[in-house]
C-alpha cells in the first residue's frame, strides 16, 4: 500500500483550515497550524510533500515564512503554493521569486485548489526521483560526495540538536594504485564496488550515511555511539572487507584491506563540523603510517584508539 502524501497547512484562520482540509482529506494527511512560528516548527519535523501557506498572517507573515522555508535545508526543496486574498500582480510576482510554486487568489474553488495540489505533488516527487538518483555514486549504488556534502550539516545540527554523539570515518583501499597496476582498472572498478557493498551494509540506520568520498576512498556519518564503541564497530568493518579475500598481494596483506581514521564528538554550536573532518583525514593519514589495515580514532577526550 502506498503511503499518503502529507500536506501542511498554515493559516491563522481556523475556518480557512477546515475548509481546505475539508476539501483535501480525503486523499492526503493534512496537519494544520494557526502561527508562522507554529508551522517553521512543524515543517522542520519533515516528511511533507506541500506545504499550503497563508500570506496575511499576524506577526510573522507568509512572504516571511516563505523565505525562512526556502533558507533552510530540512524544507528547501518543500513545494509551497500561497494562498492570499491579495490580488495585485506584485504580490504574486514576490511570492514566486521568493520560491514558492504557485499562488492561488481566495476565494478559490475546490476542484481548482484539488488539481493544483495533485499537480505539485506529483511534479514534487518526479522532482526527488531525480534529485536521489543524482545523489547516487553510479559504480557502487552508494551515496555520492554531493550528498555527503548536503547531508553532513543537516546530520551535523540533528547532533547538536539532541545533544547525541556524532562519529565520522573516512577510509580508503590500501595500496589501490598498485592494485590498478598489477590487475588493471576493470578489476580494480570491481574491488571498489564490493567494498563499498560490504562497508555500506553495516550503515543501516536512518542516522546512518555512508558515501563514495571519491576514488578509492570513503566517507561514513553516524549518530549516537560513543568514541570507543565507534571504533570497535569500525573495527568490524575493516575486518569484514579483509575477510572477503579479494587477492591483492601488496606489502600489507595478501587481501585487499582497508585504512580507517575517524573522529567521535558531542557537538555544540561552537564547533565547526569542517574541523572534524581534517581531524578523521588526519587520524586516516596516522592509520596508513602506522601499518595500515587498521582503525585509528579519537573519542570525545581527544584520546586516540588504534588497533594492534
Amino acid at each position: 500500500m502506498d503511503a499518503v502524501d502529507k500536506i501542511l497547512v498554515i493559516d491563522d484562520s481556523p475556518v480557512q483550515t477546515e475548509f481546505l482540509t475539508s476539501i483535501l482529506k480525503p486523499d492526503y494527511e493534512i496537519t494544520a497550524c494557526h502561527t508562522a512560528e507554529a508551522g517553521l516548527r512543524t515543517a522542520k519535523e519533515g516528511g511533507f510533500s506541500l506545504i499550503l501557506l497563508d500570506v496575511v498572517m499576524p506577526e510573522m507573515d507568509g512572504f516571511t515564512l516563505l523565505r525562512e522555508l526556502k533558507g533552510t535545508e530540512l524544507t528547501r526543496y518543500v513545494p509551497v503554493i500561497l494562498l492570499t486574498s491579495l490580488t495585485d500582480i506584485q504580490y504574486e510576482e514576490r511570492g514566486l521569486l521568493l520560491g514558492a510554486v504557485d499562488y492561488v487568489t481566495k476565494p478559490f474553488s475546490p476542484v481548482i485548489i484539488k488539481a493544483r495540489v495533485n499537480a505539485h505533488i506529483q511534479l514534487y516527487h518526479y522532482q526527488m526521483q531525480f534529485r536521489r538518483q543524482a545523489m547516487v555514486d553510479e559504480l557502487t549504488g552508494v551515496a555520492n560526495r554531493r550528498r555527503y556534502e548536503e547531508e553532513y550539516p543537516v546530520r551535523w545540527r540533528e547532533a547538536i540538536r539532541f545533544g547525541l554523539p556524532f562519529s565520522i570515518c573516512m577510509f580508503d583501499i590500501d595500496k589501490f594504485k598498485l592494485y590498478n597496476d598489477t590487475f588493471g582498472h576493470p578489476a580494480g572498478d570491481q574491488v571498489i564496488a564490493a567494498v563499498a557493498k560490504t562497508a555500506a551494509s553495516y550503515f543501516q540506520r536512518s542516522t546512518d550515511l555512508f558515501a563514495r568520498y571519491g576514488g578509492e576512498e570513503f566517507v561514513a556519518l553516524f549518530l549516537g555511539s560513543e568514541g570507543r564503541t565507534a571504533f570497535e564497530f569500525l573495527k568490524t568493518v575493516r575486518q569484514a572487507v579483509e575477510e572477503l579475500h579479494l587477492q591483492h598481494n601488496s606489502p600489507v596483506s595478501p587481501w585487499v584491506t582497508i585504512s580507517v581514521g575517524g573522529v567521535t564528538v558531542v557537538p555544540t554550536t561552537e564547533h565547526s563540523p569542517e574541523e572534524f573532518l581534517q581531524r578523521a583525514d588526519a587520524m586516516l593519514y596516522d592509520a596508513k603510517n602506522f601499518g595500515r589495515n587498521m582503525v585509528v580514532w579519537c573519542d570525545e577526550s581527544h584520546r586516540q584508539l588504534r588497533e594492534r
